[in-house]
């Protein structure tokens, strides 16, 4: 059951075409309404899809997520699981894409992120309920940022959010290899204000901190590392981890064929969602 429980779960998140068309076969159409490729900027890469649950409470939250893919890849239109997810559990889900290496650098997918909060605080249609943005493994990364670096909120004129969630997320992963792929990314390879840890003693909202143990991309002592600072600086941050669970397969628990046999993923987050300050 544990082998083809995982297998499922990782052929569900993966970025490949066929899992896509996979993933978007088996995720429920009904109980939730689509938008998709809206503008929250100018540029082509500033569209997002927002997932709306039917009979949408007024006070409902608004979980904005930022997808995965090594800062270099991935895209909103692959995580309608994701957002079937959350509006089952009655949370309005804003999935935006930004942009990417080698169109761009470090910090432009943070700021991309922050304009995307920045509009999705005043947008008309949307619910009163709390801001919550959450972000898989690079999208973790750039949330992290986009949270705790005063920077980029000050220049998009986003508020902070209520609460921040981070899955299989990167946060201190200092040096770099001088010459490789992520030193390009982020302008050198040992630059402190590319690595969240920095920021972890700055003001900022409760934090949840995901991450599956068998995890050999990014490690979970990523995570435990976070979280400590957090709490040593005076700040709520939990640590939930996952035992056989790797860096893909963590997200792929959302989809909706294997949630009844998947780790408690979605349960957890949505529990702190409704709670944040627990």
């Amino acid at each position: 059951m544990k082998g083809s429980r995982r297998a499922l779960l990782a052929a569900l998140a993966l970025p490949g075409c066929s899992a896509a068309r996979l993933a978007e076969a088996l995720t429920p159409t009904e109980g939730y309404v689509v938008r998709r490729d809206l503008a929250y900027g100018p540029l082509p890469r500033h569209r997002f899809d927002l997932y709306l649950p039917e009979g949408m409470r007024p006070d409902a939250p608004l979980v904005t997520f930022l997808h995965g893919g090594s800062w270099r890849s991935g895209s909103k239109d692959v995580y309608r699981f994701l957002g079937e997810a959350f509006a089952s559990r009655g949370a309005a889900t804003a999935v935006p894409n930004y942009r990417l290496f080698p169109e761009v650098r470090f910090p432009a997918f943070v700021e991309d992120a922050a304009l995307a909060m920045a509009f999705l605080g005043g947008a008309p249609g949307l619910p009163g309920g709390r801001r919550v943005l959450a972000g898989h493994s690079a999208g973790a990364h750039i949330a992290m940022l986009a949270t705790l670096d005063p920077r980029y909120r000050a220049g998009s004129g986003a508020a902070m959010p209520d609460a921040v969630v981070g899955i299989a997320g990167p946060y201190d992963f200092l040096p770099l290899r001088p010459g490789g792929f992520l030193a390009s990314v982020f302008g050198g390879p040992d630059r402190r204000e590319t690595q969240p840890i920095t920021y972890a003693d700055r003001p900022g909202p409760p934090m949840l901190l995901l991450h599956g143990l068998e995890d050999r991309i990014v490690l979970p002592e990523q995570s435990e590392r976070m979280a400590a600072r957090r709490r040593a600086a005076g700040f709520r941050a939990e640590v939930i981890t996952y035992g056989s669970v790797g860096h893909i397969d963590i997200i792929g628990s959302l989809a909706a064929p294997i949630r009844p046999v998947a780790p408690r993923v979605l349960g957890d987050i949505m529990d702190f969602v409704a709670a944040p300050g627990r």
